[in-house]
């Protein structure tokens, strides 16, 4: 499809009643985990296009646009519309599963699907931390609540270690990527970049601000500390898009991202009430494409196939069983860690280089790190760490489940 070719509605048409921004709720244990998954990815995706117009306002003095960037804004209230399918019966932790199950079979599926190997393996190197805090995550629901992670995401994904979270502490120096040029950028990449850096941008938001609402002293720890990781990867991604895109080019991108994938979901929806709000969004979101073409062209005099050549949908995103592509990355790429703006296994850093600086500085007591502690507490409850595998994992340093590996891809 090609969302330029749509004839869109008025604006003013976008803006629903309360009885209709409030939707009903899905079953928490009957919603097909993808259904949830597409929910929690949409949500993260209008987010991004709110904050982004706000940082639009604030770096415009034309008060034309600022009043279409407000209507717009407006409009994008389709988040509340999103996020309050939430029911109320689910827990901070229950949805936060369903987040790493986001960045788990987004990323893998992104990385499946990008053509530009620089993008890949930057995908790849933070699948496998993202991997990592679904087990830990995981690991604490069980603790805590002795619900099993597997009820929630119905084995669609696996629950082992990935890259030890322990690991994932870098210097920031190393966190930094090099862009990609949108000009000569497949479409798929612009938007695999973009959607990434929302959904890992919306992964540190509700763990910076909800992390501490946690019941007890080693959730909240938990959640500071992958928090912190959550920060890394979106500075690790949001590096990889092209600065130098006007505000008026880029919001043209936000809303042809959000074309996408509101089409890709309306396409593979299997719960009918959902499927019936990715329709309406569509619709809305043609419309707000539209208008973003109109303004390029008022105000830059550029036609939207200046900024995306072929204006039809790229291959739809499908989410569905990544594990096996997830097990190779993870069998090959554990040890590696970033090296400014590349990656090379632990083993072949200096020894004077600030990964090991940063790791002393805030691992120096490996007993006190969350990530850590938390498998550790569960080990001694139950003898065993929590862990939902269809096959056992294939780095052999992490298939012991009575000893939490604190040393892989972290020492030389």
């Amino acid at each position: 499809m090609n969302p330029f070719e749509q004839k869109p509605i008025q604006l003013k048409d976008c803006i629903m009643d309360w009885c209709t921004v409030y939707p009903k709720p899905y079953n928490k244990m009957e919603a097909d985990p993808y259904t949830k998954v597409r929910i929690i990815l949409m949500n993260g995706i209008e987010v991004e296009s709110i904050i982004f117009k706000h940082q639009f306002q604030r770096n415009c003095n034309n008060n034309d646009i600022r009043r279409e960037l407000a209507l717009s804004r407006r409009i994008e209230q389709q988040q509340k519309h999103i996020n309050w399918l939430k029911p109320i019966d689910e827990t901070p932790l229950e949805t936060t599963i369903g987040y790493e199950h986001v960045a788990v079979d987004l990323t893998a599926w992104l990385a499946q699907n990008e053509p530009n190997p620089y993008v890949k393996q930057a995908l790849d190197f933070a699948l496998l931390e993202d991997f990592d805090h679904l087990y830990r995550y995981a690991n604490l629901l069980d603790l805590d609540k002795q619900i099993p992670s597997q009820q929630l995401v119905k084995s669609f994904v696996d629950i082992t270690p990935g890259r030890p979270t322990i690991a994932e502490h870098r210097f920031p120096f190393d966190s930094v990527r090099n862009p990609i040029d949108s000009k000569t950028a497949d479409i798929r990449t612009k938007l695999n970049t973009l959607i990434i850096t929302a959904a890992e941008q919306q992964t540190m938001n509700f763990y910076m601000n909800l992390g501490n609402y946690y019941y007890n002293d080693l959730g909240r720890q938990l959640y500071l500390e992958i928090a912190m990781i959550e920060e890394q990867h979106v500075t690790h991604y949001d590096s990889l898009l092209d600065p130098n895109c006007t505000w008026l080019e880029n919001l043209l991108l936000h809303e042809y991202m959000e074309c996408y994938l509101y089409y890709s979901f309306y396409q593979n929806e299997v719960c009918q009430n959902t499927k019936s709000i990715w329709e309406m969004h569509l619709e809305q979101e043609i419309a707000q494409l539209h208008q973003a073409a109109a303004l390029l062209k008022k105000y830059e005099n550029k036609d939207w196939q200046q900024v995306i050549p072929d204006g039809n949908f790229p291959k739809l995103l499908t989410f569905h069983d990544t594990r096996e592509y997830v097990r190779q990355v993870l069998a090959q790429q554990v040890c590696l860690t970033a090296n400014r703006e590349g990656y090379i296994p632990v083993t072949e850093l200096p020894q004077d280089h600030e990964f090991f600086f940063y790791q002393n500085r805030v691992n120096h007591d490996v007993n006190s790190v969350p990530s850590h502690k938390v498998v550790k507490e569960h080990q001694m409850k139950f003898n065993v760490d929590y862990r939902a595998e269809a096959q056992p994992n294939p780095v052999p340093e992490l298939s012991d489940r009575t000893n939490d590996n604190t040393q892989i891809a972290r020492t030389r």
